[in-house]
């Protein structure tokens, strides 16, 4: 892993997001240009920025670092919707899973 995921990985998320780089860099507070400052290699973001922005995503770092699931927001919806639910409801939805598996 490098600097090149970690821009790679913010243009993923903010595109899966459909929000354009001058939003989000607003958004997060900075000028218009930051979030492309940062894809396009010229900085990169602190610890507390990189934080924010996982915050802005609604991911943890690890979900923002992790490489095998490609939209970790809303795999981490679901996980949260999945807790609230008995087992049963639960063992429903895994074959449902399944089924859309195959």
């Amino acid at each position: 892993m490098n600097e090149k995921f970690i821009r790679d990985r913010i243009s993923e998320l903010r595109i899966q997001k459909n929000i354009s780089e001058r939003s989000m860099s607003i958004d997060l507070g900075h000028s218009p240009s930051y979030i492309h400052s940062i894809v396009s290699g010229k900085a990169l973001p602190s610890m507390t920025e990189f934080l924010y922005i996982c915050d802005y995503f609604n991911i943890s770092p690890k979900e923002f670092f992790d490489e095998g699931t490609s939209n970790p927001a809303i795999i981490k919806e679901v996980i949260d919707d999945l807790s609230t639910l008995d087992e049963k409801q639960i063992t429903n939805i895994h074959q449902i899973i399944k089924g859309l598996k195959r």
